[in-house]
């Protein structure tokens, strides 16, 4: 299920972008940084020359590969000052291990055969045997990103406040009343539509659950729209896959451009970053959860917000839409969390500074440390209900940094 399940504990992979350099405490941003750019891919180093202690990442390691975590993580890694500087991969036997779930109609299999067949190793969690690992969830923050894109360059011109409604024909959607035309694309961002959507309050093999039911349809777009209300949009913070399917659809309407496309010349190009995109039933994007990526591309996206949103001295998203989307406007159904414009955040022990991260079913976690530079990615595929995986939580990895900011050695 292309959401961050209640259920699904194994969702803890964290992926952490690494930091420019630090100039007297901020962060650096114009073209004349003298941060690394990886582009063309990422610069390798020791933990110890970035300041970080190995044995802290080592122990991480040792964890992770005994299950701490999860049964089923793929990967590891860690980036600081423009350099990777651990990475671990784990296999696992997918087919083996889901072979039984494979043939077997579910929620999570709903047409047997095909890319929404999550047992199904020819799509997941490895697209077609590609490095190419399933982002899901973590494709709505990148979604967000796409859209902070547009803004920048003028072609998505309206602004957060517009009415989503704009974009329908109104006598073809149902169970609209006044609440339904106040929604706005802002409202959308920041999962408060006011829309009734179930996904976190049930678990993902219960029919009641929308994203599941969506998902085994044809029309996303229109199930969601459809939805009555079930608050003032803006105010009730509601997990919703549904939500962001609405912005591939409303991108392409404002735009008159395919999200995917835009995204790959705008924001994938030139971040030097490899793709793959699923499509609902209709060929319309699915930025709920279809984005396909390496760890070390997924760190580029934290690496771009470290840098305010610039890239090797071209302004990809505005500084503003940085921001916006790292502030913590909702509190979520986790205390720990807050939410942004498709970011989830958290602070860590003693500190006032949020933790930036994308979070996605079955295990991936990208988390951004904005004070310490400091990037952190997890995969993993651990998605049935008996699952018993931990998540990774952002202090685990403090005890790693031995200087606070981006270079030297550590003592």
């Amino acid at each position: 299920m292309n959401k961050r399940s209640v259920f699904a504990v194994a969702v803890g992979c964290v992926l952490l972008a690494p930091i420019v350099a630090l100039l007297a405490g901020e962060r650096a941003t114009g073209p004349g940084s003298d941060a690394l750019w990886p582009t063309k891919g990422w610069a390798t180093a020791t933990p110890a020359s970035v300041g970080l202690d190995e044995q802290v990442l080592l122990r991480l390691d040792k964890d992770i590969a005994s299950g701490k975590y999860s049964q089923m993580m793929d990967s590891f890694a860690a980036f600081r000052c423009g350099k990777k500087v651990f990475e671990r991969a784990y296999a696992h036997d997918y087919a083996k291990i889901y072979g039984k779930e494979a043939g077997e109609r579910g929620p999570l299999n709903a047409r047997l055969i095909g890319r929404y067949n999550y047992f199904d190793t020819y799509w997941h969690p490895y697209y077609h045997g590609t490095d190419l690992h399933t982002m899901q969830s973590v494709s709505k923050t990148v979604t967000s990103i796409i859209i902070g894109a547009a803004m920048q360059r003028g072609d998505f011109k309206a602004g957060l406040d517009t009415p989503i409604l704009k974009y329908f024909e109104i006598s073809k959607v149902k169970n609209v009343d006044d609440r339904k035309r106040r929604i706005t694309l802002r409202d959308v961002l920041t999962m408060t539509p006011g829309l009734e959507w179930h996904e976190e309050d049930v678990a993902y093999d219960d029919p009641h659950n929308d994203a599941s039911v969506m998902e085994a349809g044809d029309d996303w777009v229109q199930y969601v729209i459809d939805k009555p209300m079930a608050a003032e949009p803006g105010k009730v913070w509601n997990y919703s896959s549904g939500a962001t399917e609405l912005l591939a659809y409303i991108f392409q309407k404002e735009t008159g451009q395919d999200i995917d496309d835009y995204g790959q010349k705008y924001l994938f190009a030139p971040l030097g970053i490899r793709h793959e995109w699923k499509r609902t039933y209709l060929g319309v994007v699915d930025t709920e959860g279809g984005l396909y990526l390496n760890g070390s591309d997924l760190a580029k996206i934290g690496y771009l917000y470290l840098h305010d949103g610039v890239w090797d001295g071209q302004r990809i998203v505005s500084s503003e839409w940085v921001k916006e989307s790292v502030t913590p406007y909702f509190q979520t159904d986790e205390p720990q969390f807050k939410y942004g414009f498709k970011w989830w955040l958290t602070k860590l022990p003693d500190s006032a500074e949020y933790v930036w991260l994308g979070r996605g079913f079955g295990g991936q976690n990208l988390q951004v440390f904005p004070k310490e530079g400091l990037i952190v990615t997890f995969t993993g595929w651990d998605i049935l209900p008996k699952s018993t995986g931990k998540e990774p939580d952002p202090s685990d990895f403090l005890p790693a940094v031995k200087i606070e900011t981006c270079g030297g050695e550590a003592h």
